[in-house]
């Protein structure tokens, strides 16, 4: 499970640090890629051409992990991210769903997005 959550934790920190090198590693050549508002990537390549096209005009400031939870090769992930894309600033709560293959290479990547403020309607 640690050997998992590392492998999330140095995904994430890829984002912050605009470096592209660890995704070769970290995906399966065939990885599965949904993003939380609708787009999907399929295959290294196109995932590594989105993140330095994303990274062209845009920038995070943080991806911050809140909570692992481990099943058989799943693991799911609870964080918060803050970027900025087009010179406007934008923060929202998250949850990815992330399935792993036997030699620990991440197989399908689902994210699941809640938006930030949470407001209460019957307050």
């Amino acid at each position: 499970m640690k050997e998992r959550e590392q492998v999330i934790k140095n995904y994430f920190q890829s984002w912050i640090s605009n470096d592209c090198k660890i995704l070769r590693e970290i995906f399966d050549t065939e990885i599965i890629y949904s993003e939380c508002y609708g787009p999907e990537y399929r295959g290294i390549e196109v995932v590594t051409k989105w993140f330095k096209d994303w990274h062209k005009r845009g920038v995070v400031f943080s991806w911050d992990i809140k909570q692992f939870i481990h099943s058989a090769n799943i693991t799911v992930v609870e964080w918060y991210f803050k970027y900025k894309y087009d010179e406007s600033i934008e923060e929202f709560n998250g949850v990815s769903l992330i399935e792993f293959d036997e030699g620990k290479r991440i197989i399908s990547l689902k994210e699941f997005q809640s938006k930030i403020p949470h407001y209460y309607p019957y307050d």
